[in-house]
């Protein structure tokens, strides 16, 4: 597989440093280039809420910035042109970067999202690399871009585990974590996703990569209906399932508070006897009750999954879980 060549755009020292929140876009950048040039990756947060003032995250792709603007409670949700207009002039300012490689995105508190919503058809889609990976991002059709960048140091994590392994990947989105995996010596990959969207488009993150689809399977099904059917076995099963789903797709609503006992019980029959479960959720409130799991050994492994790019320490919690 031949490594695209990464964009990394330099900033040198001379720029106007009167704006607070350019400078911290500014330092950002700069510490994190450092180890994307020698991790093989162009894509990474390069803000994240550091200034109460300026409640965005800007995340880098390969030359093409991705701003989420996160509505306080007592607005509207709209973007304010005065923020807008801030940040396209820091952006041009520090990378030269033009107002159509910038893509807004608001999130706000009374604003319903679900993960599988397509809010356009331009089709613009272009590759990215993760420690030498590549990956498809589309930043204008789909609420999310792809790839989850805060859970880059889960999927070396898984990558480091996965030689010689069966591995299993529930909920799968684009198969970020399946494509590492494969990648780094998975004998075997299956991806499971309820999405036509998302398995088509892991498909094409497998074939990116030079990888087989008959050795590394994308299937398209309800994953708790996938779990009561399923009969082979596997050494590594990832789960990274949604907060809530009420996808008139799935035969029930999901509830990662409500079901998470239910969905890794049904997980634990599908792995061998030394296998490992690698689960996570970006709910903030989730308690992880292990006592429900008597025959388990459960560590969590939250900071060891936690990128240097990301501010927020609870942007996602993870946990290893193996057969006592």
């Amino acid at each position: 597989m031949a490594q695209e060549t990464l964009i990394l755009p330099t900033i040198g020292d001379g720029e106007d440093k009167s704006s607070p929140l350019k400078n911290c876009i500014r330092n950002n950048y700069r510490h994190v280039r450092k180890w994307a040039k020698k991790n093989a990756t162009d894509c990474f947060r390069i803000y994240d809420r550091q200034i109460r003032e300026y409640p965005l995250a800007i995340d880098f792709y390969a030359g093409k910035y991705s701003v989420h603007y996160f509505a306080r409670r007592d607005e509207e949700g709209s973007l304010p042109d005065a923020t807008k207009d801030l940040v396209e002039d820091a952006l041009f300012q520090l990378f030269g970067a033009r107002k159509e490689e910038i893509f807004f995105r608001t999130h706000s508190r009374y604003k319903e999202t679900r993960q599988y919503e397509k809010i356009g058809s331009s089709k613009d889609f272009f590759v990215v690399n993760e420690f030498g990976v590549r990956f498809w991002i589309n930043l204008v059709d789909y609420l999310d871009t792809g790839l989850f960048l805060d859970h880059r140091q889960s999927r070396k994590w898984i990558a480091e585990r996965s030689f010689g392994k069966r591995v299993l990947n529930l909920f799968a989105y684009t198969c970020s974590f399946s494509v590492h995996a494969a990648l780094s010596g998975a004998v075997y990959t299956k991806s499971v996703d309820m999405s036509n969207t998302y398995t088509a488009w892991g498909k094409e993150n497998l074939l990116l990569n030079g990888l087989s689809l008959q050795q590394h399977e994308v299937i398209r099904a309800d994953c708790l209906r996938f779990l009561e059917e399923e009969r082979e076995k596997y050494d590594l099963i990832i789960i990274d399932p949604p907060t809530i789903s009420r996808s008139k797709k799935m035969e029930q609503f999901f509830d990662i508070q409500v079901d998470y006992i239910d969905l890794i019980k049904k997980a634990l029959r599908l792995l061998t006897k030394e296998g490992t479960i690698f689960f996570s959720t970006n709910f903030r409130r989730f308690s992880f009750d292990t006592t429900a799991f008597s025959d388990c050994v459960i560590e969590e492994i939250t900071k060891k999954t936690l990128p240097i790019d990301f501010h927020d320490p609870k942007v996602h919690k993870s946990w290893k879980i193996s057969l006592s």
